[in-house]
């Protein structure tokens, strides 16, 4: 927090961030600027468009729930998984998991309890998740807590619906206050199950790409050299 308010410009990922950094630091928050990472390219695109290797995508009529990112208590998965516990109590589906982390032996030991091997996958690491996440019927985010979410904008971008957790901070600037998705309270078993049931049901209209170009290489590098100029601030 001293050398903060020496810098020219600073830039936070997400509104929400930049909120609480301007708390910490105690500065103004107008001084902060909001540039999103750039997530969305034509190699992401690209991506994922490859094949995957799981029988679970080439096979009809199933539905696959999908979530991504570290096996830690941030992304509360043993949520997503009770969660999908009761969604698979009321129609057939499959939840594949992507990551690794310290509570894989933990989430591995829940969906034995649950009884749900048959149903449930914990893959680790992939080298290419986009790929997963292009050909799943729906990705959730359960985190307590996130920045910006990157998880939930290349679903976006790859044409995959979300729910999520309407965590401190970014998945709800990501997903437009809910308009580009489902967000749920953090914590809430039965809301998230209901949402994962809704969106399994009926699945909701594509995201307009004028919400995603924010996201995208190209702009957020524009605002940066925008930043950057001698006449900026």
């Amino acid at each position: 927090h001293y050398l903060y308010p020496f810098a020219d410009r600073i830039v936070a990922v997400s509104q929400g961030t930049a909120l609480d950094l301007a708390k910490v630091i105690r500065i103004d928050p107008k001084s902060i600027a909001c540039i999103y990472n750039p997530i969305v390219n034509d190699t992401m695109i690209a991506q994922s468009q490859e094949p995957v290797d799981h029988p679970w995508f080439a096979a009809s009529g199933c539905p696959v729930v999908i979530a991504v990112g570290r096996m830690e208590p941030q992304k509360n998965f043993s949520l997503l998984i009770r969660a999908f516990a009761r969604v698979r109590a009321q129609m057939p589906a499959r939840l594949v998991i992507l990551g690794d982390g310290g509570e894989r032996d933990m989430l591995a030991a829940l969906v034995s309890q649950m009884g749900l091997e048959d149903d449930v996958a914990l893959l680790g690491f992939v080298p290419n998740p986009h790929a997963y996440v292009a050909k799943a019927t729906l990705m959730v985010l359960s985190s307590d807590f996130e920045s910006l979410a990157n998880v939930v904008i290349e679903a976006m971008a790859v044409g995959t619906p979300v729910v999520a957790t309407d965590c401190p901070s970014g998945p709800a600037e990501a997903l437009n206050r809910g308009q580009c998705g489902t967000l749920v309270p953090v914590g809430d078993l039965e809301g998230m199950s209901a949402a994962i049931l809704d969106v399994l049901r009926e699945k909701p209209a594509p995201i307009a790409r004028g919400w995603l170009d924010q996201f995208s290489t190209r702009q957020v590098a524009d605002r940066y050299l925008a930043l950057l100029a001698p006449d900026a601030g």
